[in-house]
């Protein structure tokens, strides 16, 4: 039994981590079983509706993996501001060394698959009302409203995805650098 679950957990850490580099259209089956190790039976064993299906649990594996990154992070300090700070400024962090990163947001999926795939366009705006739901309860616990908490995550969050897309393409991590540095002037006084 534990050689299933070891190759259906290798098969989805290869999948999301070719998934969120490279994209859903560029990323093959193929691909993912060789840089899994595991043997061509198992992912259609594991994900008989094939490279869809596989996709949707990847993005869900992602999303869980970034949710906990996010409340690990957030949870290290109280003042919501630093705490969110802190988040993005540990998110560039990772492009000091970009063959290593992990746990990119689901953006370049999301916005290559969202218009041809209902299950891909619900499990990725899944995991952006999560990881909005996590900043959306820190900023709770520092005195602000629901809609003011709710209405500023999204944006935090929409934010430090448009930073993950700059600093992927300018291989450079300043615009994320930026978008914290500038989070005091975002979240201002409690709403």
């Amino acid at each position: 039994m534990t050689n299933k679950v070891d190759s259906r957990e290798k098969i989805l850490q290869t999948a999301s981590r070719l998934f969120q580099l490279q994209g859903y259209h560029a990323t093959g089956l193929n691909q993912i079983i060789k840089e899994s190790g595991a043997p061509k039976g198992s992912l259609y064993h594991y994900f008989p509706n094939g490279k869809e299906e596989l996709a949707v649990e990847s993005v869900k594996y992602t999303s869980s993996f970034i949710e906990t990154r996010i409340q690990g992070i957030l949870d290290k300090v109280s003042d919501p501001i630093e705490a969110i700070q802190l988040f993005i400024t540990e998110t560039a962090s990772q492009f000091d060394d970009p063959e290593s990163i992990e746990g990119i947001p689901v953006g370049l999926l999301a916005s290559e698959t969202a218009l041809i795939s209902e299950p891909l366009r619900t499990v990725c705006l899944e995991a952006f009302k999560s990881w909005e739901a996590a900043f959306t309860r820190k900023l709770i616990q520092g005195g602000f409203e629901q809609k003011a908490a709710s209405r500023l995550a999204m944006l935090i969050n929409s934010m430090i995805e448009g930073g993950i897309m700059l600093s992927l393409v300018n291989k450079d991590k300043t615009p994320l650098l930026l978008i914290a540095e500038n989070i005091p002037m975002l979240i201002g006084e409690k709403g």
